[in-house]
Order: structure tokens, then sequence, then C-alpha cells
């Protein structure tokens, strides 16, 4: 068993299929089972921003909007900002030779993920170092900007203000010379449509994380299964809702 898919509903917060292993054929099974009457009355779907998902979506309800949360924007920016990082890195301690100054560029990691406002005075004077002696290796600042932008707490009480946070990066980083932030946004640009929905909506896909952590917890609280039939019946069983009646039990009535 390599993975499983998971499908939850946004208004009750339960669990409605669940299937081994993911990929086009899975999903596409999901829709079979869900059937083209139900399938056209989805109004929204939460997913990361996986090429074959927004595919088999597109085609199988082509009247869902789709939804990415906009946790995945902060995870790409921040993979840009380590990977310009490492680049600044290796440039210093290969091609200049300068081994303190690459050895200080390397602890400079968690002062590049901060936001501005929460530096120490010691992680400020480091970025404002950098600056100074490379201005080349200050470009890791320049990938994480729209972290900010698709902040929780802007996303939620400001989104009008995030939307234009991030279209100003966009802009920016259109016509930068940074390779990481060019892909950045050519990325964010390939699903602008899903990051504007869940920005202006409110929508995430947290329900789904939430529903892979117990479904872990429930896997090592029963000390691994073998097999995934078995893990499907007791995730459904406590997620889905559903109360079955055992035998010689009577049903509660509340």
């Amino acid at each position: 068993m390599s993975a499983l898919t998971c499908m939850v509903d946004h208004d009750s917060g339960r669990v409605v299929w669940m299937a081994e292993a993911h990929g086009k054929t899975v999903l596409d099974r999901f829709f079979d089972d869900l059937g083209p009457d139900r399938a056209v009355r989805l109004t929204h779907i939460s997913a990361d921003g996986v090429g074959w998902i927004a595919e088999v979506t597109a085609r199988r309800a082509p009247d869902a909007i789709r939804v990415m949360d906009p946790f995945r924007v902060v995870a790409w920016a921040t993979e840009a900002l380590d990977a310009e990082r490492r680049a600044s890195w290796n440039r210093v301690r290969r091609e200049v030779g300068d081994r303190e100054r690459a050895r200080a560029l390397q602890d400079s990691r968690f002062a590049l993920w901060k936001n501005a406002g929460d530096l120490t005075d010691r992680q400020a004077a480091k970025l404002a170092w950098i600056a100074a002696i490379d201005p080349a290796c200050t470009a890791p600042i320049s990938s994480r900007k729209p972290c900010g932008a698709c902040s929780p707490s802007l996303a939620k009480s400001r989104p009008a203000a995030a939307l234009k946070a991030l279209d100003r990066w966009i802009g920016w980083a259109r016509r930068c010379w940074i390779d990481a932030c060019v892909d950045l946004q050519r990325k964010i640009v390939r699903h602008y449509d899903a990051i504007r929905t869940a920005l202006t909506t409110g929508m995430s896909n947290g329900l789904v994380e939430s529903t892979n952590t117990k479904t872990s917890l429930t896997i090592r609280r029963g000390f691994g299964f073998h097999s995934a039939d078995a893990i499907i019946a007791l995730v459904m069983l406590s997620l889905s809702g559903d109360e079955p009646t055992f035998p010689g039990r009577r049903l509660a009535i509340a």
C-alpha cells in the first residue's frame, strides 16, 4: 500500500469515499461511483495543485469551481527560497572560495523564512550584512513575498488586499532575473483562478489534511494493517458519520 485517496464533504466534514492508491484512474473511479447526477451538483472542489486532479475534475465536473489551498503557495515560495539560498551558498563556497561567508549564509535559513517584523536583532543584522557584501545572495527574500500575500491571517481578514499583494508580486516576478521567482510565478499563474477562489471564499484543504492526520493516527493505533481495505473500513466507521447498530444493542435516540 503506497497511498490512499480520500474524499471529504466540506459541508458535513465527513469522509464520503476512500480508496487505495492515487492518480487519474482512482479519481475517475470516484466520479463513476458518484454518478453524473450527483457530479453536476458539486459547486467547489478543493485539492492540491496537481495537474492530473485539475484535468479529471474539469472533465468529470466541469461546473465545479476548483479551489487550491493558499498554504500550497506558501510551501512553493518556501521551497523556492530554500533553493535560491542553496544556490547562493554554493556560489560563494565554490566560485568565491570564502568559507566563512558561505557558513554565515548557510546559517541564514531561518532568518530568511521569518517576516521582517518577527526578526531578532541578530537576524536583521545578518540579512543586512548579506545584502551589503553580496546583493545576489538576497534573492531568497524576494521569492518569499507570496507567503505574505497568502498568509492565513491576511487571507481571512482582508482577501482583497491579499489578492492585490499577490498580483503585485506576480507583476514584479515577470520582470525578475531570479530563476526561482520566475518559475514560482509561472506556477502561481497556472493555478491563479483556484488560488483566487480560495482567498475570496475562505475555503481550504485543511479539512482533508485533518482527515489525513486522523487516518495516520488510526494506522498507528492499530499497530499496522495487512491491507488497505481494513484501514478504509475503520476510517469510514469512525469518520464517515455512519453509526451502525450492533447485534444485541438498541439504537440510541437523541
